[in-house]
């Protein structure tokens, strides 16, 4: 091994550990379309083209933000990479898409083969949940450029979804639907908001949430919900018109990505239970509750608009898949506005 390349701060030894101990992690997200496994230069995917007449390839990438910081401070990282798998998944899952494989990038100041399997570990979790393929990545080593003992992640998704069953939004109308589903806390917004706050009122990550068993940190770095077995099973059957994943903007600024230029959305706030968490923040940040919306995913972390006469289809649906599911509003008439009623 280069000694000259280890003092300045590259441990080839210490990668060739962690891709060892990574291994049987990706292997475990394997589907009968990967061919082989990590090491080599490339991941290789088998696409099934007798499932579809018409396929799109849908992709996705996204990070986990500052919600790191966090782990980076309690030294847990087992659950970060469930987040990186979650971000970009939720994203493709919105256009009907079903997830075929993932790619992760991890970038450190010094590599330590425990921590990145623990990252790694938490991806394989989430590449589980969502039905994909970890097919590879990269582990780079950075001295210089990250500060010590801190990383950031990376990740890229790639799905596929018949042409004709794609979802765009584009057939909203009014009278129809808006529907939600609850998130797991925070998921992975909001963060840089949330650890400004913590500071400025001398709130420790250690600290116990509102005297409950779990931890301020705890709680915070609860992974964010996977929607994949929910968006597939209500897409296959045709049910859903759009969806928005309520991620960094919220509800105000995400659900208008999917309406039609003459189509806005009527939101009643009193529809969905109040979370302690969020209800823990809005008291600490002392915003508006426009700004907590615009900010936060409120409790919803995704949301659909369907066709009133398929409501019940799509309850029995999420019955038997034990999700809850929140009669958010009306679609109406407008200019891609959401219009807000009722108190939060």
């Amino acid at each position: 091994m280069s000694q000259a390349y280890q003092k300045a701060g590259v441990n080839l030894r210490a990668g060739d550990e962690a891709v060892e101990r990574i291994k049987i992690h990706a292997r475990s997200t394997h589907r009968p379309e990967v061919i082989g496994g990590l090491g080599g230069f490339s991941g290789l995917f088998t696409l099934d083209t007798q499932k579809y007449r018409k396929p799109i390839l849908v992709s996705g990438t996204d990070g986990v933000g500052t919600k790191l910081k966090l782990a980076f401070e309690l030294d847990q990282h087992e659950t970060v990479g469930i987040d990186l798998v979650a971000m970009c998944v939720n994203d493709i899952l919105v256009t009907g898409a079903e997830p075929l494989y993932f790619l992760d990038y991890i970038a450190c100041e010094k590599l330590e083969p425990e921590k990145i399997e623990k990252i790694v570990g938490g991806i394989a979790e989430g590449c589980r949940q969502a039905n994909c393929a970890l097919l590879g990545g990269e582990t780079a080593e950075m001295p210089g450029i990250y500060a010590q003992n801190e990383y950031d992640l990376a990740g890229f998704v790639v799905g596929v979804v018949e042409k004709e069953k794609l979802i765009t939004g584009e057939q909203i109308t009014p009278g129809d639907l808006v529907i939600g589903f609850g998130s797991s806390g925070l998921h992975s917004n909001g963060f840089s908001l949330v650890r400004k706050l913590l500071l400025e009122k001398g709130i420790p990550l250690e600290q116990s949430f509102q005297d409950s068993e779990r931890s301020v940190g705890n709680i915070l770095l609860t992974p964010t919900k996977i929607y994949a077995a929910l968006a597939s099973s209500l897409n296959k059957n045709g049910l859903i018109k759009g969806w928005s994943h309520l991620t960094g903007g919220g509800l105000i600024r995400n659900l208008p990505r999917i309406l039609p230029k003459d189509i806005s959305a009527c939101i009643q706030l009193d529809q969905w239970p109040r979370s302690e968490l969020f209800s823990w923040l809005f008291e600490l940040a002392a915003l508006t509750p426009e700004e907590m919306f615009e900010v936060f995913n409120m409790g919803i972390g995704l949301i659909a608009v369907i066709d009133a006469e398929n409501t019940t289809s799509v309850e029995q649906i999420c019955n038997e898949l034990g999700e809850n599911i929140y009669p958010l509003g009306l679609i109406e008439k407008g200019n891609q506005a959401i219009r807000i009623e009722g108190t939060w």
